[in-house]
């Protein structure tokens, strides 16, 4: 008897076994602590910007302001409503282009470069990246983010002027006119002077024919309007256009930044 329960025990015992031979085991327990999360690297602080502002010296004549048209030609095309009346009232003005509109605008080009009188030629950079050396984003466009970027954005920029029988330009004015300061210092150490200005024509092209017409015909003597040339579908073009007769009916007196002595903050032409 003793005997066969011996047998039926070690019998259980192997079946145990074997079934348990069957069974994928546990995964390991780790050895060792546990290692602590990896905290997110903090933040770079957002680069302080400064949007410069620049006045040219003034008449002093009564009836007679002085002011002083830039433009800016970022992409896109060329706005004949404004460019013909430049042209038909032969009133001067300094425009700033980029390498990207220059590509697209032969015809426009032509026009400037036949009439040196009135146009003089600027640099607003290669591919109108914001001339700040810090990354940061600005109205949602990327910054060059680097001081080799900005250098190459400015260098970019005038090298395709240049190679469309363009003079040297000795003005730059980046992407959104806003910069950090070292930015400022970088592009000034290659022989640049910051073109800044005192009134906001039209609001990037994004107003309406009427409050850009108001804004312009505001300027007084002394001021640097900021408009652009590149927007011929806005709204912004017609009163630009409408408010540049008007002032010149007004006896107003216009200079491009080369004929004229001027001031910029921010250390921009000091």
């Amino acid at each position: 008897m003793n005997r066969i329960l011996l047998a039926s025990a070690f019998l259980l015992i192997s079946i145990s076994a074997a079934f348990a031979d069957g069974i994928p085991s546990a995964a390991p327990t780790a050895v060792g602590p546990v290692p602590a999360a990896v905290s997110p690297a903090p933040k770079a602080p957002a680069p302080k910007l400064v949007e410069p502002h620049l006045h040219i010296a003034r008449s002093n004549l009564a009836g007679h302001a002085r002011i002083a048209l830039t433009f800016d030609a970022c992409m896109g095309q060329a706005d004949e409503r404004i460019l013909s009346t430049l042209v038909g009232e032969r009133i001067p003005a300094t425009i700033f282009v980029t390498a990207r509109w220059l590509k697209r605008n032969p015809a426009a080009v032509a026009v400037f470069l036949q009439n040196p009188d009135l146009f003089e030629l600027e640099n607003h950079g290669q591919n109108h990246i914001p001339a700040v050396d810090a990354p940061t984003l600005i109205y949602g466009i990327a910054s060059a983010g680097s001081p080799q970027a900005v250098r190459q954005e400015v260098e970019g920029g005038a090298a395709a002027m240049v190679a469309a029988g363009i003079p040297a330009p000795h003005w730059f004015r980046g992407s959104t006119a806003k910069y950090d300061l070292s930015a400022i210092g970088e592009i000034r150490a290659m022989g640049y002077r910051i073109a800044g200005y005192s009134v906001n024509g039209d609001g990037g092209s994004l107003l309406g024919a009427v409050i850009t017409e108001k804004r312009i015909a505001s300027a007084k003597d002394g001021d640097v309007v900021i408009s652009h040339i590149n927007q011929p579908t806005h709204a912004a073009g017609e009163g630009v256009a409408k408010a540049l007769v008007d002032l010149k009916a007004k006896g107003t007196q216009f200079v491009r930044l080369e004929d004229v002595e001027d001031t910029g903050d921010d250390k921009t032409t000091e």
